[in-house]
């Protein structure tokens, strides 16, 4: 028999065999795609090069934490067992880094985005992610944010309008604050907090002498604060981040200002004690929520995240670890994790967490606004109470948080 038709006869049994019982018959190795793992990417951009990276690496830690651990549930949707990865990208704090970085998730095709850190970098990312339709949770605070009125946009904690309020409650009642300087660094979040701070300060009665800007860049504050020393405030309320706070503090005694000093929740770190030495000691700030220890789960996650990271939690990664459990959450709940599917799951979200219970209003914003209070003490932020923002209004007597 020639080549040829033992090719011929090869090919007809070949085709009987598959033909025969009316079905080609799967090797016993080869998996079909639904037994394959259903991929889901999350995707987390935070800045983790400069002055913040221990602020981005901190929330890209929780993220990283909170997607390992939904691995070991092996849960299943839409019948399939989902891995979940996690997409990590460094945008710098940078605006313009911020939307190359969002259109990179964008053409990935990632199920859910955890973040930005910055409000500077959050904003103009939202309205890439709107256009694509995929869910985003943040920590970030600037009011405009969830007014921008995009189904996609959600929060993980208060924002600067309801913390600007207790600022203003603490520095005039808790304070004793009748002359009041604002400085900002005019970022997104820093003039945001600077300007809702502004507001409240004078509804509440009290004096703004003056209103003056740096930048997230600077760390020489002298020709700004001898400006306000000349004012004769009661109270210096800084809005920005820690490498500016730190030197602020630091800056404000040299010149020998008597002036009480008061920073949200960017100021508020170990990062900004340390920058600013024993130049931080007497100082106050705020933090959005309640306290890691005061948390639902926070003294188990300060004791996981030390195990798995070997370090101290910084600020946000519990906030995170959250908004990733809740968009899992939202996907078990919809059985599907198309982003559409999920985005429809997301405002009947009623989730307790490492946080407390996390639950949304219409715009995404998260519904229990408390904010803490703290004095820096031996290079420490030492918690004196939680307020409810509602409760902090003009006319009203704040209440400690539950």
């Amino acid at each position: 028999m020639n080549s040829a038709v033992k090719f011929a006869a090869l090919s007809l049994i070949c085709a009987a065999a598959i033909v025969g019982c009316g079905k080609k018959e799967i090797p016993a190795t080869t998996k079909t795609a639904d037994n394959q793992p259903l991929v889901v990417k999350f995707a987390h951009a935070a800045p983790l090069t400069g002055p913040q990276a221990h602020l981005g690496k901190d929330t890209e830690n929780g993220v990283r934490m909170a997607v390992e651990e939904l691995n070991t549930q092996k849960i299943k949707i839409g019948g399939r067992e989902v891995r979940f990865e996690l997409m990590a990208e460094d945008d710098q704090a940078d605006p313009k880094q911020g939307t190359v970085v969002a259109q990179k998730f964008v053409d990935a095709k990632v199920n859910a985005v955890i973040g930005h850190l910055n409000s500077g970098t959050t904003v103009p990312a939202s309205r890439l992610y709107a256009d694509a339709g995929i869910p985003q949770v943040t920590v970030s605070t600037a009011p405009v944010y969830t007014n921008q009125g995009f189904k996609t946009t959600f929060r993980s904690i208060s924002n600067d309008a309801q913390q600007g309020q207790v600022l203003a409650y603490i520095a005039i009642k808790r304070l004793n604050a009748k002359k009041i300087a604002i400085i900002d660094d005019r970022t997104a979040y820093g003039q945001g907090l600077g300007d809702e701070f502004n507001k409240a300060v004078r509804a509440q009665g009290a004096t703004v002498v003056a209103h003056e800007f740096t930048s997230d860049k600077a760390t020489d504050f002298k020709a700004i604060l001898t400006t306000i020393k000349a004012k004769q405030p009661d109270l210096i309320f800084f809005a920005g981040l820690d490498p500016q706070a730190g030197p602020l503090m630091r800056q404000t005694r040299e010149l020998g200002i008597k002036a009480k000093f008061l920073t949200g929740e960017g100021g508020c770190t170990p990062e900004a004690a340390k920058l600013a030495g024993d130049a931080a000691n007497g100082n106050f700030c705020t933090q959005h929520g309640m306290p890691l220890d005061k948390m639902a789960g926070g003294r188990a996650y300060r004791e996981k995240y030390k195990a798995r990271w070997n370090q101290d939690v910084q600020m946000y990664s519990p906030y995170l670890y959250d908004a990733t459990m809740v968009i899992a959450d939202a996907m078990k709940r919809a059985d599907s994790v198309e982003p559409a599917k999920v985005l429809a799951a997301m405002p009947q979200t009623d989730y307790t967490g490492v946080t407390g219970r996390i639950q949304y209003d219409a715009k995404g914003d998260i519904k229990s606004g408390v904010v803490s209070f703290y004095e820096f003490k031996n290079g420490v932020a030492e918690f004196i109470e939680a307020i409810n923002s509602a409760d902090a209004e003009p006319g009203k007597a704040a209440t400690a948080a539950k």
